[in-house]
C-alpha cells in the first residue's frame, strides 16, 4: 500500500483556505477541538460520505488526533479513485505548532480522545482480571488478552478496542447530524 499523500501543520495552515477539511475523530473527540472549518465524517461513517467527497473539487485533507485514522480514511478513498491527504501528526501536531482549534459552542460536551478511551477501559479489563484472579486464577487470562491486544495493536497499528469503543453512543454522531454535515459537504465541494 503506497502511503498517502501529507501536508504537515504549517504547510495545511498556509493552505486552509483551498482545503476541504475532513476531522475522521469520533464526535466527543471532534467536540474537543478541531481545525478550522473542518467536517466531522467518523472513520467508521466515511463510506456514507464517498459519493460527496468523489466530487470534491477543492482538494480533501482528513485529519484524526495523531493522523493514523486520517492515514487509514486517506487508503479507504483511494480504493474508490478519491484522492486525499492527511495531516502529519493530527490535531496534535496543528495545536503544538501553535494554530487554533475550534470548539463548538457551550453546552456541547467534548468528550475524551479515543486513546484515552482505550487506555482507560484496557486498564480497566486488567484490573478487574487481576482482581478476579485471586478468586480463581483462570481470570488472570482477562489481564493476559489484553495485553497481548495491545501488543497486535502496536505492531499492527490497528486497534480492535478502539473500533469496538468508537460504536458506542456517546462516540456516534445521531443520523440528522451526520445528515447535516453530509449536506454541509456537498455544499462545499460543488
Amino acid at each position: 500500500m503506497n502511503s498517502p499523500l501529507s501536508l504537515d501543520a504549517d504547510q495545511a495552515h498556509g493552505r486552509l483556505g483551498e482545503l476541504t477539511v475532513i476531522d475522521v475523530r469520533t464526535p466527543g473527540e471532534y467536540a474537543s477541538g478541531h481545525l478550522p472549518g473542518a467536517l466531522n465524517v467518523p472513520l467508521d461513517r466515511l463510506h456514507r460520505a464517498l459519493p460527496v467527497l468523489g466530487n470534491a473539487r477543492a482538494e480533501l485533507l482528513l485529519v484524526c488526533r495523531s493522523g493514523a485514522r486520517s492515514a487509514n480514511a486517506c487508503a479507504l478513498l483511494a480504493e474508490h479513485g478519491v484522492p486525499a491527504a492527511t495531516l502529519t501528526g493530527g490535531t496534535g501536531a496543528w495545536a503544538e505548532r501553535g494554530h487554533e482549534l475550534h470548539r463548538p459552542a457551550t453546552g456541547t460536551r467534548a468528550g475524551w480522545s479515543m486513546e484515552r478511551q482505550v487506555r482507560f477501559t484496557a486498564g480497566t479489563v486488567v484490573l478487574a482480571g487481576l482482581g478476579l484472579g485471586l478468586l480463581h486464577p483462570a481470570w488472570q487470562l482477562l489481564s493476559a488478552g489484553v495485553a497481548g491486544g495491545l501488543v497486535f495493536s502496536a505492531l499492527t497499528d490497528t486497534c480492535g478496542m478502539a473500533a469496538l469503543l468508537a460504536r458506542l453512543p456517546h462516540n456516534r454522531p445521531r443520523p440528522a447530524d451526520l445528515d447535516a454535515t453530509l449536506a454541509e459537504l456537498e455544499e462545499r465541494v460543488s
